[in-house]
Formats: structure tokens, sequence, C-alpha cells
């Protein structure tokens, strides 16, 4: 059972996956500049984040996601991808379909997701 992590942690975590993805290494700066934040906030969140065993950082500055961590980003991130795609599919514009889809993959429950998820790859995402 995962802990409780709350949304402003989830999009960090996501962040990390996403930019861990594109660079060789990734550091607080780099969150920063992705969501355009000042680095002493990304710096108290990596804090948090690290004391929660979601991160671990090296002593150059490099960001790792834990198992946890990851775990966490990578439901996230399949949220986001997600409800963009099926709203983008429904006739959303792009834009609203990503920010409204970063909104639901917080609050929605893992019952509830699956539930739409099975419904939306047999009638919407199949057509």
């Amino acid at each position: 059972m995962r802990t409780f992590v709350n949304e402003s942690a989830e999009n960090y975590l996501e962040t990390i996956l996403i930019l861990s993805k594109k660079l060789p290494v990734v550091r607080s700066v780099d969150v920063a500049n992705e969501l355009n934040f000042k680095k002493s906030s990304v710096s108290i969140a990596m804090k948090n984040l690290r004391e929660k065993n979601h991160i671990t950082v090296t002593d150059a500055g490099y960001i790792y996601l834990t198992d946890e961590g990851r775990e966490i980003a990578e439901m996230i991130l399949e949220r986001h991808e997600f409800f963009t795609d099926v709203l983008v599919k429904l006739g959303v514009d792009e834009e609203i379909a990503a920010e409204d889809a970063c909104r639901i993959e917080h609050v929605i429950s893992k019952e509830s997701f699956k539930a739409i998820k099975e419904y939306a790859n047999s009638k919407i995402l199949n057509s």
C-alpha cells in the first residue's frame, strides 16, 4: 500500500520521471526550469521527497527516483497521458485537455481510473 502523497509531490515525481527520460541526469535546477519554479521552492520539495524515500540525491546533486517514487510517478504519468488522449479524442483542445488531465490525474481513485480506462479502451480509443 502506498503512502499518501499530495498533488504537489506527485507533480514533482512525474516531472523527475519525464526529465529522466530526456536528460542523462536530473538536477534540482532542471526541475525548477521545467516547472518554471524558483530553485528555493524546488530545493524544499526535494528535501521532502528525500525524507519520504521517494528520491535519492547524490553528492553531485543528481536526483534519482526510488522504486516507490518511480511507481507513483509512472502511475501519475499514465493517468496524465490517458486522460489527455481521451479528451483530445473527444474533441477537446490539446492544451486544455492536458491541463484538465493534470487536475484529474491526482484525484481519481484506482478503481475509477481502471473502470474508465477499460471503457475508453473499448469504446473511445479504439474507434
